[in-house]
């Protein structure tokens, strides 16, 4: 291999770590500075911002990677023969791990970041209300609210109880399954068993 294709994937290997330890740090606290995001990642302040010349093109590149992440899912599940209400509960259990990591979203799209974020997100936010309108249509999601919204709420309901499970680690995947189909006007005992039914 040459010093130049070795410089090449060491510069990426870097890039993955930073990002890694951003993601886990700002798990934990959704206001770490650069400093302390160096410091985990076992570099100086000036290599995490050769990649990335600021805190929000860090934030940036982390919401795109989940949405990549997201979209993929939700587009295998959206062509899916599936009924909406069985599709949305395989989105949930693909979904689970990617929201564990980036539960942070969440909270950083609340604040100075949210408009970067939301419009970064937009992607995922429409595959989510094509999915539940699907289930309207066929009146196995409520007609209470539009999709759009309905959607945002039973999607909002999984990355809460990812962030609530951290601290205890007694909900899970299922929890966020069954509370999320509940808020999308799933019956209880029918929203229990499509979660049972997961593998």
């Amino acid at each position: 291999m040459s010093a130049k294709s070795s410089r090449a994937r060491s510069t990426i290997e870097t890039r993955e770590r930073i990002l890694d330890v951003a993601l886990d740090l700002l798990g934990d606290n959704p206001d770490a500075g650069m400093g302390e995001i160096a410091s985990a990642a076992g570099v100086v302040r000036r290599t995490v911002y050769d990649h990335f010349p600021s805190r929000l093109d860090l934030i940036r590149t982390l919401t795109e990677r989940a949405v990549a992440e997201m979209t993929a899912v939700l587009t295998e599940v959206n062509a899916s023969d599936a009924e909406a209400d069985a599709a949305w509960v395989e989105f949930i259990a693909r979904l689970w791990p990617v929201a564990h990591r980036y539960r942070v979203l969440l909270a950083l799209r609340r604040g100075e970041y949210g408009w970067t974020i939301h419009s970064l997100l937009g992607p995922v936010d429409e595959l989510l209300a094509d999915l539940v309108k699907r289930g309207q249509n066929d009146d196995v999601f409520a007609h209470h609210l539009p999709a759009t919204l309905l959607s945002q709420l039973a999607y909002g309901v999984v990355f809460a109880i990812a962030d609530s499970d951290l601290a205890n680690g007694t909900l899970g995947a299922r929890a966020a399954t069954v509370a999320s189909l509940l808020m999308l006007g799933v019956p209880e005992t029918h929203a229990i068993a499509l979660a049972d039914d997961q593998p």
